[in-house]
């Protein structure tokens, strides 16, 4: 029961940081319209993604066994960045915009990997939600709990784009409508208060 739950708190958390609306997931979602690269596409971002996370649930495990207060100041830093993330998430849904995914070229499978690649690792939120938050949350779950939130986490970034991705000519016109991001970040925000509500008072 522990390594399900475990696995089902990766996932939620996992799904909370990757759906919001942004440069990566708008690429996706356009080259998921055009049927253009979409496998090769998913596949990098997906990937990407699932290599963070156990990277980030490995190095935050590692550290802990060598110095405990690190958990402390992981939680703390996190803690804040997920209040800050709640609020920007919070702005955009009374600000809405739409998702432009229409227009423009074809791309070569190159250019398209390429772009795929930079949006996941010349991000710098990615390394804070994998690296630190998703790495300081699953230490929560013990040793061996970490790795099944981190498996959950893994599935929500697989099935988040591969759904974006080859669900796109389903979902083009619903989130070209700016009430549909709305909606899904009014959800984020509170889902990344919750977070940091949870995370902070493991301190006390």
């Amino acid at each position: 029961m522990t390594s399900a739950l475990a696995a089902l708190a990766g996932l939620s958390a996992g799904a909370s940081l990757i759906i919001a609306i942004g440069a990566q997931n708008a690429f996706v979602l356009r080259q998921g319209l055009r049927k253009d690269h979409v496998l090769a596409i998913v596949a990098v971002c997906a990937l990407s993604d699932v290599v963070l996370i156990l990277a980030g649930i490995a190095g935050i495990g590692a550290i802990i066994e060598q110095a405990p207060i690190a958990l402390v100041i992981v939680r703390i830093a996190g803690g804040l960045f997920l209040i800050g993330y709640a609020i920007l998430a919070a702005k955009r849904a009374i600000r809405p915009g739409a998702l432009g995914a229409t227009g423009g070229a074809s791309i070569s499978l190159p250019v398209a990997v390429s772009t795929a690649l930079a949006l996941t690792w010349l991000n710098p939120h990615v390394y804070l939600d994998t690296l630190l938050l998703l790495g300081s949350l699953a230490a929560n779950y013990g040793a061996d709990g970490r790795w099944w939130f981190g498996a959950g986490a893994a599935v929500a970034s697989i099935l988040w784009f591969s759904a974006l991705g080859f669900g796109a000519r389903y979902l083009g016109r619903l989130f070209a409508k700016p009430i549909a991001w709305r909606v899904l970040d009014a959800i984020i925000a509170i889902v990344m208060l919750t977070l940091a509500v949870l995370l902070l008072s493991e301190l006390w």
